[in-house]
């Protein structure tokens, strides 16, 4: 029978049940055990997709064009977990359900409540992941346990052990352990009260996994222990790491995380096999190359706003045992600033995606430097946008050239509206959204970077390159080297006399992981490496 792991936090947000989440799910796959992860997320929207990046960070969307929360990037760079439209629900989505099923009359006249209408609706996208060839099924809980909003989630969480059986139920409670200076010592009692809150709503933990930033201590962990009424070899200590996130499997595993839930649950496991990521973490603290990389975009002070573009940044530095350094740069800043002093000191730039027209002078000010001065570029989505933009205006010579999006009456419109999103109102979920097949052109950069000529990326955009200035772009210097097949959008150009200038117009960072990283990446860090040496 499928076992279910419910995994809430308490004391503060950004504890990191993300990251906790997906190294449990990798720890269980390395002893055999087939995983599905989701996300349950306490918010009304239906999904992230019409949230603002400085609210929510990224929009990690998967193959199947589900828009979801950036935790589910952490699954999917962690694990080998199979994502998708059921992977991640919402307050919204739910009560969306609830209130469609309300109007067809399937509830026969009741009078719709949250207990039992809306708890059943939460158990029921908890329980459709469950299989004959499903061992575990985690499930992350958004939100601080005591926001109102979590409350329907928390109750249906707890109803599932009498329904499924308290065997097949485990419950791990995330929760910070704050060290005050000060005092010279760490408090354990915001800890004891996220307990009791949980307690209250009916859910014990079976095991409580403790952020801190220093050593925990025997004492410490006996007292929380007692006062939270578990184990005391159930009280799993996370420290803060020093060199990468991606140790944080190894450090939960040393302290036994994964052999307590195995034999909590029952689980048929195998011996937990970690050597290729122990030798990941060796180069990751010993690299022998140092580049930095200018990312050039309008939510840089937020950095979860980009979280996918720096982990595969960081991967691709792994696989060349490369230190990747970032220099974060508000495109909105370059508009009337010295690009020169701003990016001067960079061995790459990269350029991401995003919306509206704040801040897009200095992206395609950022873009031409790179390209005069022969620095590696990489342009993503806009950025691909951005890079056709400056390229007419420059090279062409097409001083008014723009996209629709900033100027619907441009005398050049490089970059137009796709014919399918014309009638489109909603904003919600209604983009080119998910995998879509792209045709590379042989002896193209990219092409060398995949080592083939037919890949499968993913999407997330409203605009497109605009055929009409093909031919006079490939003239000029700038050439197509990635298409659809089915409908020959451009996908990918580049600028063949530069050492490495590739855009693209999707998301290669939503395929990227630690010991696979995504070929354009290895490519770009390669190029930076390149140049960084003077070569």
């Amino acid at each position: 029978m499928t076992k279910h792991i419910f995994v809430t936090g308490g004391v503060v947000s950004s504890l990191g049940k993300g990251l906790t989440s997906a190294s449990i799910g990798l720890l269980l796959e390395r002893r055999g055990l087939k995983v599905r992860m989701q996300k349950l997320d306490p918010y009304i929207n239906v999904d992230p997709g019409t949230m603002s990046p400085y609210q929510h960070g990224e929009v990690y969307v998967l193959d199947d064009g589900a828009e979801t929360d950036l935790d589910l990037g952490h699954y999917e760079r962690f694990t080998e977990t199979p994502l998708s439209q059921r992977s991640n629900y919402t307050t919204g989505r739910i009560y969306s359900t609830v209130i469609q099923k309300e109007r067809r009359g399937e509830y026969l006249g009741a009078t719709v409540q949250v207990v039992p209408h809306v708890t059943n609706e939460i158990k029921a996208a908890v329980t459709q992941l469950r299989g004959p060839d499903v061992d575990v099924v985690i499930t992350e809980l958004g939100g601080t346990v005591g926001d109102i909003e979590g409350l329907p989630f928390l109750e249906a969480i707890r109803q599932l052990p009498l329904e499924l059986g308290k065997q097949n139920c485990l419950f791990i409670h995330l929760t910070l352990v704050p060290y005050l200076k000060a005092a010279r010592e760490a408090k354990t009692k915001p800890t004891q009260h996220s307990v009791g809150q949980l307690r209250q709503i009916g859910i014990q933990p079976d095991i409580l996994v403790v952020r801190t930033e220093r050593p925990l201590g025997r004492e410490n962990a006996e007292k929380i222990a007692l006062f939270c009424n578990v184990e005391k070899d159930s009280v799993i200590e996370e420290t803060d790491m020093e060199f990468s996130i991606y140790e944080v499997p190894i450090g939960l595993a040393e302290h036994g995380l994964d052999r307590l839930i195995i034999d909590k649950l029952g689980l048929p496991a195998g011996d937990l096999q970690m050597d290729d990521w122990k030798e990941l973490m060796a180069r990751v603290r010993h690299p022998l190359h140092e580049v930095t990389i200018g990312v050039v975009g309008k939510y840089i002070e937020h950095r979860d706003a980009y979280k996918s573009i720096y982990e595969s940044l960081t991967h691709a530095g792994f696989s060349h045992t490369t230190r990747v350094l970032f220099k974060r740069i508000e495109a909105e800043d370059l508009d009337q600033g010295d690009v020169e002093r701003a990016l001067g000191n960079i061995d790459g730039l990269l350029v991401p995606g995003g919306f509206g027209y704040r801040g897009i002078e200095g992206k395609i000010k950022a873009i031409q430097y790179a390209r005069e001065k022969k620095i590696p570029f990489f342009g993503i989505c806009l950025g691909m946008q951005c890079a056709v933009i400056e390229f007419a205006r420059n090279v062409l010579g097409l001083r008014d050239a723009n996209s629709t999006e900033f100027a619907e009456d441009t005398p050049d419109p490089v970059i137009c509206m796709l014919e399918e999103q014309k009638t489109i109102q909603d904003k919600g979920g209604t983009m080119r959204l998910g995998a879509q097949p792209c045709t590379l052109k042989e002896g193209s950069k990219a092409w060398s970077c995949y080592e083939t000529s037919e890949i499968s990326e993913r999407h997330r955009h409203r605009y497109e390159f605009n055929p009409a200035y093909r031919d006079r772009l490939i003239a000029a210097g700038m050439v197509p080297t990635g298409t659809n097949p089915k409908n020959t959008l451009v996908e990918v150009v580049e600028v063949p006399d530069h050492p490495w200038f590739v855009a693209v117009q999707y998301h290669p960072e939503f395929k990227s992981k630690p010991l696979v990283p995504h070929p354009l990446f290895k490519g770009f860090v390669n190029a930076a490496i390149r140049k960084h040496r003077g070569e």
